[in-house]
């Protein structure tokens, strides 16, 4: 067998390219992480092209963006009530710390509640003055007393939901209108007072069918990216709760969550609706 020479130039110059080709691979992953890698500066994550877009698209009322789930109902409702005839009776079922009653105030205004959960009540801190004290299924009034009722997420917290509805459309006289709103899928809250999810539009058409009552209307309270938003601001809303996960990057983590994609999924739904995904529905039906 015939030996091939060994030429020790051909090895050293194979040697430095090689070593040559190792530099710029080196270099050229070092470009592209540095351009990947999260910003360590505020004024360079703020400038980033990326988090400038989406800025620019992202709705501008950041404390709407926060709380549009409440004021998107709070804003059903009031509009709801200035159809009422003045002087109407109306009934607030599940009426809590009574958000709603100046609303009514052209109306004979009744409240009713349970009155037994003993947790948070919002920023009223305790129970509004409740006429009729009693389980939502067994209220102890007589038959069309009401030409109408309010509802508004109460319906999770009720272990018979249905039986529910069937008592408002008793009190609720013929021709009467029923106000109602519930999740279609919420988090657990109010515990141990929370039964269920939420319910669908097919729910209420058939149970409120089942009761004489005609459905006038069934809105979803926005839609997909809406949710999505108020998850990503929950996040900012806990990020105490998990900031140590972050590392360094806690603050600006919960910046990019909470106030820029929040606000820009927000504005996404109003462009893509995609109401399979709703956060609740506002309903509103007659009795026949």
């Amino acid at each position: 067998m015939r030996r091939v020479p060994y030429r020790l130039d051909v090895a050293r110059a194979e040697t430095e390219q090689a070593r040559r080709d190792l530099d710029e691979a080196l270099r050229e992953a070092k470009a592209l992480r540095a351009e990947n890698e999260f910003p360590r500066d505020q004024s360079d994550f703020e400038q980033a092209p990326l988090i400038q877009w989406m800025k620019s698209q992202g709705h501008s009322d950041l404390n709407h963006v926060h709380t549009w789930n409440e004021s998107t109902r709070d804003d059903w409702v009031a509009d709801r009530a200035a159809t009422v005839a003045p002087g109407s009776r109306i009934l607030d079922v599940g009426a809590g710390t009574g958000p709603y009653k100046n609303l009514f105030a052209h109306c004979v205004y009744k409240s009713h509640d349970f009155a037994a959960y003993e947790g948070y009540k919002g920023d009223e801190g305790t129970y509004a003055e409740i006429d009729y004290v009693s389980d939502i299924t067994a209220i102890e009034v007589d038959d069309n007393s009401f030409d109408a009722i309010l509802c508004t997420e109460v319906l999770e917290h009720v272990p018979r939901p249905i039986e529910a509805l069937a008592e408002m459309a008793r009190i609720l006289r013929p021709r009467g209108r029923l106000f109602i709103t519930a999740p279609l899928g919420s988090g657990l809250h109010q515990q141990p007072y929370h039964f269920y999810g939420g319910y669908t539009p097919h729910w209420y058409r058939k149970f409120l069918a089942d009761f004489a009552c005609d459905v006038v209307s069934i809105e979803p309270n926005h839609g997909y990216f809406a949710h999505l938003a108020q998850e990503c601001a929950r996040f900012a809303w806990n990020s105490e709760k998990h900031s140590q996960y972050h590392g360094e990057f806690a603050d600006r983590a919960s910046h990019l969550i909470g106030d820029v994609l929040a606000p820009y999924f927000y504005a996404l739904d109003k462009k893509v609706m995609i109401p399979e995904f709703t956060i609740g529905y506002h309903v509103e039906a007659t009795k026949r």
